[in-house]
């Protein structure tokens, strides 16, 4: 497929994010990416969790840089980022480095400068949070333009989702989250619980949560994962693969609009 460039404003920027572990947000994330650059564009993945990586285990990756040897060592970006497909890179975090778990304000600025200059090379930048609200989570989910809350049916994933978009709103005055439901049995029950939340929220928040999906319950998730392979490479055509692409269409209007939220930090 010919490359292609949405525009000139710099890379369309989003967060997958999630309250609870284990709802499936790093898969998720890795097959929205490759859905994207499937359809022509530049996609950057960003392993947002700095503390325990996994974005590279996932796609079982050789890596000789991260996030942790640019900020430490000055290490180049560029070089940092390892591409899976032509227009698919990926910037490397650590595993077992807590203190990355934390940064602080000039961390952060330091970041957020690297990531502005990386962004100039790609359409779309993806940034896969560590689940919770801990102080990395929340400064990324300021920095870019879009905010994905990933959740599951589960009740404890809907209630910590609810308190990650509080916390966001509340204090970072993010007025605009995108909800996407992974695991789900079908699009009534994607719905069913995109209702709940949104109820909740317009009435306690007053926002209006947005409907982004459902991803179904679907055999070639759990394959892609323990073969460390994106199910939308291997199973193109299952369930799951054919929503994320799905989705990944919706993200590429993104492109043609103004920013969900203004950028809060740099």
């Amino acid at each position: 497929m010919k490359e292609i460039t949405l525009r000139n404003s710099g890379p369309v920027t989003a967060c997958l994010s999630s309250g609870k572990g284990g709802v499936g947000k790093t898969s998720l994330s890795v097959n929205l990416a490759f859905a994207l650059a499937q359809k022509g564009v530049r996609v950057l993945v960003v392993d947002g969790d700095l503390g325990l990586a996994n974005v590279d285990v996932l796609l079982k990756l050789q890596v000789q840089s991260t996030i942790r040897d640019i900020l430490d060592r000055g290490a180049d970006p560029l070089e940092a980022v390892v591409y899976v497909e032509p227009r698919l890179g990926i910037l490397p975090a650590s595993s077992g480095v807590p203190d990355l778990a934390d940064l602080g304000p000039d961390d952060h600025q330091e970041l957020g400068s690297i990531l502005q200059s990386l962004g100039d090379n790609f359409d779309f930048v993806l940034v896969d949070t560590a689940a919770g609200i801990g102080s990395s989570v929340l400064w990324f989910n300021t920095f870019v333009d879009h905010n994905i809350l990933v959740l599951t049916p589960d009740p404890t994933a809907m209630t910590d989702a609810y308190a990650l978009i509080k916390v966001l709103s509340r204090d970072y005055h993010r007025k605009s989250f995108h909800l996407l439901l992974n695991q789900v049995k079908n699009e009534a029950e994607a719905k069913q619980v995109y209702d709940h939340l949104a109820r909740v929220a317009s009435h306690f928040l007053s926002l209006d949560l947005e409907y982004l999906g459902g991803v179904p319950h679907d055999p070639a998730v759990s394959k892609g994962v323990r073969d460390q392979v994106p199910f939308i490479k291997i199973s193109p055509r299952s369930k799951a693969a054919l929503a994320i692409s799905g989705y990944a269409e919706r993200l590429l209007t993104w492109a043609a609009q103004k920013p969900a939220n203004r950028k809060t930090a740099v």
